[in-house]
C-alpha cells in the first residue's frame, strides 16, 4: 500500500527502529491520523479506530463528537471496547472484549491484494435488542468479506439507556438539535466517517451497502427513513429487522421524557435543569444499566428504544416508507423460518399473539391437530414479529417501483437438524459471515461450509452490483406482490418460489388489520 507524504512524516518522527518496523506494514492516513493494520489471511484488518470522542462525562447523552487527532502511528491490531452492557450468556455472538462507556470505535478489513479500482464497501450493524451486542465477536470477522473483494466495516454504537434516553433537561440542553436516539446518531457518525475516510482504504464512498440483523436490521430501516443519513449509503440489507413496531408501539417524545424522568426520580434525581442533568451524568454506569439486558428487556418498563423524537426517528418504519420517506435504493429484506421466541408453556401461550382470532389460527398453524406448543409458538412468534412485517414493508417498497429482494433463511447445521424445527433467530449470522467454524467448531460439516459460502456470496454480489447472486445458486428476481415469491435458503441450496407460508402471513396480516382503528 502506498505511503502518503503525511504518513512518511509520521514515521520519520518515530524512532528509527519503530519507523523501519512500521514502514513494512500496511498503513493508511485517516482524517484523524495514521493507522497501521495487521495481516489476517488474505486480508488486512484495522481494528479499534475511534470515530468519535468517548461519550463519557459531559458527553454522556450527547450527539457523537469528532475524534481527536492522534500524533503518531496508531497500531490498529486490537478491538476497542464494546459499548457498556450486561453480557448475555446465551448470546449468538458473544463479545470478544470487555464493555466500556468509552466505546465509539470501528474496524475495517481490506483485501490484501491492491486494486486500481475502488472497491465496494459493506458496513455491518450488529443486533442485540439495542441492549447487547458489539463489533468484537469472532463471528463478525470481516475477513471473508475482504477476501471476497469488498471493504468491510463494523462499528460500535451506544446501547441501553446510554443509547436511548429522553429527559426534559436533555431536551433543554439540545436546544433543537437532534438528541435522544443517540445510538442512531452514532450509526450516522460512523457512516460519515466511512464517507470521509474509506477511499484511503481502497473503498468506494459512492458504493456503500449497510446491513444489519435484528436490532441492526431495525437500525437499517431507521437509517433508510431518516433525512439525517441521506446519501451516506447506496444499498441496504435488513435481516430479521421487522417492518412494523417490533419493539412495541412507537412512543412520542413526551412519553419518552416521562419515562426518563421517572427513571431519574428512581435514582434520586429530581428536576429538569442543569443540576439534574449533571447528577444523571454522574451516575455510575451500573446504575444507568440497572440490570437491563436481553434477559430483562421484555419486562423493562423504563427503557425506550427508537422513540419518535421528531428529527432522527419521526414515525414507525412502515408509515415512513408509505409516506415516501425511504431512501430510493436497492434493498434486501428477510428473516429466518423459525425466527420467533417461545419461552415455554402450553398451546394457549403459543397462540397468545393471535388470541383475538384464535379460532381461525388453529387450522392455519396446526392443520394436523398435533398441538405441538413449541412449534406453534415459534411459528406464531416468527410470523408476527419478523416474517409478516418483512413482507409488509417489502410490499410498500416494491409498490414504489424500487428494487427489493425478499428471502427466508432456513438452513440448520447438520448436527442440529434432528433437534430444531428450523433456523432460529440469529442462527444465520455465521453463515452470511462465512464463520460457521467459529460458531459450531468441530461439529461443522462440509455441507455447512458450502451453505455458508453460498449465502455469503449472495450478499457480496449484492454489494458489488445491486443484484444478489451466487455461483451455484438460483436466480433471484425482485419482489412482486402478485407472485409473492421469496428466495429460500435451505439444505437444498437457494431457490426462489411462491412463499410456502403465504396462508400464515395472510392470516397475520388480517389479524393486524382487524386491530387497526
Amino acid at each position: 500500500m502506498r505511503i502518503f507524504p503525511a504518513i512518511a512524516l509520521a514515521l520519520a518522527l518515530a524512532s528509527p527502529a519503530a519507523a523501519a518496523e512500521t514502514s513494512a506494514q500496511p498503513v493508511v492516513e485517516t482524517h484523524s491520523g495514521v493507522v497501521q493494520g495487521v495481516a489476517e489471511g488474505q486480508s488486512i484488518a484495522y481494528r479499534g479506530m475511534p470515530y468519535a470522542l468517548p461519550p463519557v462525562g459531559t458527553l454522556r447523552w450527547r450527539a457523537p463528537q469528532p475524534a481527536d487527532r492522534w500524533p503518531n502511528v496508531r497500531i490498529a491490531g486490537q478491538f476497542g471496547p464494546d459499548c457498556m452492557q450486561i453480557p448475555y450468556k446465551a448470546d449468538a455472538a458473544p463479545l470478544g472484549v470487555k464493555p466500556s462507556e468509552d466505546c465509539l470505535y470501528l474496524n475495517v478489513w481490506t483485501p490484501a491484494a491492491p486494486s486500481r479500482e475502488k472497491r465496494p464497501v459493506m458496513v455491518w450493524i450488529y443486533g442485540g435488542g439495542f441492549v447487547n451486542g458489539g463489533s468484537s465477536p469472532p463471528v463478525y470477522s470481516g475477513r471473508s468479506f475482504a477476501e471476497s473483494g469488498v471493504i468491510f466495516v463494523s462499528f460500535n454504537y451506544r446501547l441501553g439507556r446510554f443509547g436511548f434516553f429522553a429527559h426534559p433537561a436533555l431536551t433543554q440542553e439540545a436546544a433543537g438539535a437532534p438528541h435522544g436516539n443517540y445510538a442512531i446518531l452514532d450509526q450516522i457518525a460512523a457512516l460519515q466517517w466511512v464517507r470521509d475516510n474509506i477511499a484511503a482504504f481502497g473503498g468506494d464512498p459512492g458504493n456503500v451497502t449497510i446491513f444489519g440483523e435484528s436490532a441492526g436490521g431495525m437500525s437499517v430501516h431507521a437509517l433508510a427513513t431518516t433525512p439525517l443519513a441521506k446519501g451516506l449509503f447506496h444499498k441496504a440489507i435488513v435481516m430479521s429487522g421487522g417492518g412494523r413496531d417490533l419493539m412495541g408501539p412507537l412512543r412520542t417524545a413526551a412519553e419518552a421524557e416521562t419515562i426518563g424522568a421517572d427513571f431519574a426520580r428512581a435514582k434520586g434525581v429530581e428536576g429538569d435543569g442543569a443540576d439534574a442533568l449533571a447528577a444523571l451524568r454522574a451516575l455510575p454506569a451500573d446504575s444507568v444499566m440497572s440490570g437491563l439486558n436481553l434477559m430483562t428487556l421484555f419486562d423493562a418498563k423504563d427503557f425506550t428504544p427508537l422513540y419518535a423524537d421528531g428529527q432522527i426517528v419521526r414515525r414507525s418504519v412502515d408509515a415512513a416508507y408509505a409516506a415516501g420517506e425511504g431512501a430510493p435504493i436497492p434493498m434486501v429484506i428477510g428473516a429466518n423460518d423459525a425466527d420467533g421466541f417461545f419461552f415455554g408453556g402450553g398451546v394457549e401461550q403459543a397462540y397468545a399473539p393471535l388470541a383475538a382470532m384464535r379460532a381461525g389460527a388453529e387450522p392455519v398453524y396446526d392443520p394436523e391437530g398435533r398441538r405441538d406448543a413449541m412449534r406453534i409458538g415459534v411459528a406464531v412468534s416468527a410470523d408476527t414479529m419478523f416474517l409478516e412485517p418483512a413482507r409488509h414493508v417489502a410490499r410498500i417498497i416494491a409498490g414504489r417501483r424500487q428494487p427489493v429482494f425478499t428471502y427466508r433463511f432456513g438452513y440448520v447445521p447438520e448436527y442440529l437438524r434432528a433437534k430444531l424445527p428450523g433456523a432460529f433467530h440469529a442462527s444465520e449470522l455465521p453463515f452470511f459471515f462465512d464463520t460457521v467454524d467459529v460458531r459450531h467448531g468441530a461439529a461443522t460439516t462440509p455441507a455447512d461450509r458450502t451453505a455458508a459460502r453460498l449465502v455469503h456470496d449472495y450478499w457480496v454480489n449484492f454489494a458489488k452490483t445491486g443484484t444478489p447472486s451466487a455461483i451455484g445458486g438460483g436466480r433471484w428476481s425482485p419482489y412482486a406482490a402478485a407472485s409473492d415469491a421469496v428466495m429460500i435458503f435451505d439444505a437444498t441450496g437457494a431457490h426462489q418460489e411462491p412463499d410456502p407460508i403465504r396462508a400464515r402471513l395472510d392470516f397475520v396480516e388480517r389479524t393486524i388489520t382487524a386491530k387497526t382503528p
